[in-house]
């Protein structure tokens, strides 16, 4: 049906089917949620089922379509990591995340180069290209896990800085792969495809160090939250469609603003407000990357695409183990880090596509084959992984997830029915506490009325147990005997 109304009424289809992608990501998200896995896995899967290889109902132009949810989400999500950039912390870790930056990156890439070689004997040009592309990392969906589960701590700064640097450092691995693959497959040496991009990369961060000294100028006290919100959206929006005239990724354009704007307002207020408005983005975002997963394409990669998929996770995490521990970070930074630094995608399809131009059809085709296709795979498991990272590194707060309404509840099934367990322990003790009281009172009133009846001429005693009104103690039943015989002797005298 979306397909006929694209031929006839294209900006109908276009709406019909962002409405479509968002209530899918809702409904899978009940899925995971029973499943206890991070929502961006559903709305992965609800992209792989409703893309033109499964079900169909969404078609493969209209995915090409909607290319710009991407550079749009890719935005927003680049400004809110910019805060993680204090010169502050920096200053106290700057030299940790740079060594861990650099170590995780280069360590996949050269791990997938000696992979390609000697286990598949592919050509150098090939393999070069392949590992600097598996040096990116994609931050979007270990940001999104940190996000739902409110993770804190220096194991989440940690992950946020390296995933912001990351991309970074694979660009200048592949500047440099790509002029080593041009000179071994003997052709010209284009330098423009080489130095252009680098230099496009530098302006458009300078564009966005400009504009967060801008952003900070309109945005003042005086200017209410309604306007805020749409001077930072514009802002952004803005910078995104200058990247997209430069070819490039707004990634670390709009990450410069954002650390441009935190640094000079000393504010995250903005940053929260922001945060609060780009859910359905990047719900969007995700559910269109599953729909980019191309099923047919996954046989063609075979075993090389599978091979991939393992060796670069494996070099991800044994490249920040050993930054970790050269940069003497915590343990935890060591043992888990590399778990949150699985997801590829963003930049890593732009840099397939500039690779698959320099290489012969056969192999350029392959080439994207396999990063288009483990891109969606890693997407898929990679929030699983992060939030294993996250519990393992206690960086959850302690037995709490965040639901829909921002409201904690219990992490686990086990959880669940040890609180239950609890709860009705703590209802027993209180039921046994008030049948006590009730017995004491009893008690107590049964010997107020023996008292009353041993003392007829007295006056009664009050019912209640008060502090103005206390209960009289009985006395020793022997004393009561002996005055009950003094009372019957008559007195010597009389």
């Amino acid at each position: 049906m979306l397909e006929n109304l694209l031929q006839t009424n294209p900006a109908a289809a276009i709406v019909l089917t962002l409405a479509v992608i968002l209530f899918a990501g809702f409904a899978f998200t009940r899925l995971t949620k029973r499943l206890h896995l991070p929502n961006v896995t559903g709305y992965i899967l609800a992209g792989v089922l409703l893309g033109p290889y499964v079900l169909g109902i969404v078609p493969a132009e209209m995915v090409t379509r909607m290319d710009f949810v991407t550079d749009v989400a890719l935005s927003f999500i680049a400004f809110d990591v910019g805060r993680y950039f204090k010169l502050a912390a920096l200053k106290k870790s700057g030299a940790q995340v740079l060594i861990v930056t650099v170590f995780e990156s280069l360590t996949a890439g050269v791990v997938i180069t000696l992979t390609m070689i000697f286990l598949f004997h592919l050509s150098i040009p090939f393999s070069l290209l392949l590992g600097a592309i598996g040096c990116a990392t994609a931050p979007a969906s270990t940001i999104m896990t940190i996000k739902q589960y409110k993770a804190k701590g220096e194991f989440v700064n940690m992950i946020l800085q390296v995933v912001a640097l990351d991309d970074a450092v694979a660009l200048i691995a592949f500047s440099i792969c790509a002029a080593l693959a041009q000179n071994m497959e003997g052709g010209s040496l284009d330098w423009s495809v080489l130095i252009l991009p680098v230099i496009f990369n530098l302006v458009a961060i300078a564009m966005g160090s400009l504009s967060g000294f801008i952003l900070n100028i309109f945005i003042s006290d005086r200017r209410s939250n309604y306007h805020r919100l749409v001077l930072v959206t514009g802002f952004i929006l803005g910078l995104s469609g200058l990247c997209m005239l430069l070819g490039v990724s707004p990634l670390l354009t709009c990450m410069a603003m954002g650390m441009v704007y935190v640094n000079v307002s000393h504010s995250k207020k903005l940053f929260k407000q922001v945060g609060g408005f780009t859910p359905p983005i990047l719900l969007m975002f995700f559910v269109l990357s599953g729909l980019r997963l191309n099923v047919p394409s996954l046989a063609t990669a075979g075993v090389i695409g599978v091979v991939y998929f393992f060796v670069r996770i494996f070099g991800k995490y044994l490249g920040a183990w050993l930054g970790a521990k050269i940069g003497r970070s915590s343990d935890d930074i060591r043992k888990y880090l590399g778990l949150a630094l699985v997801p590829q995608a963003g930049v890593s399809i732009g840099l397939a596509v500039l690779g698959q131009r320099m290489l012969p059809p056969d192999m350029g085709t392959m080439l994207s084959t396999i990063i288009l296709s483990s891109g969606v795979m890693y997407e898929m498991v990679g929030p699983a992984c992060a939030k294993l990272s996250l519990h393992l590194s206690h960086s959850i707060p302690e037995g709490e997830t965040l639901l829909e309404g921002g409201a904690p509840a219990p992490a686990s099934p086990w959880a669940q029915r040890r609180a239950a367990r609890l709860q009705k322990r703590a209802q027993r003790a209180e039921t046994a506490r008030l049948r006590a009281e009730e017995k004491a009172a009893a008690l107590r009133l049964k010997a107020q009325l023996q008292w009353e009846a041993a003392h007829l001429g007295e006056e009664p005693l009050p019912l209640a147990n008060t502090p103005e009104t206390p209960l009289v103690p009985l006395p020793p039943a022997g004393k009561e005997k002996e005055k009950k015989k003094a009372k019957g002797k008559t007195p010597a005298h009389a």
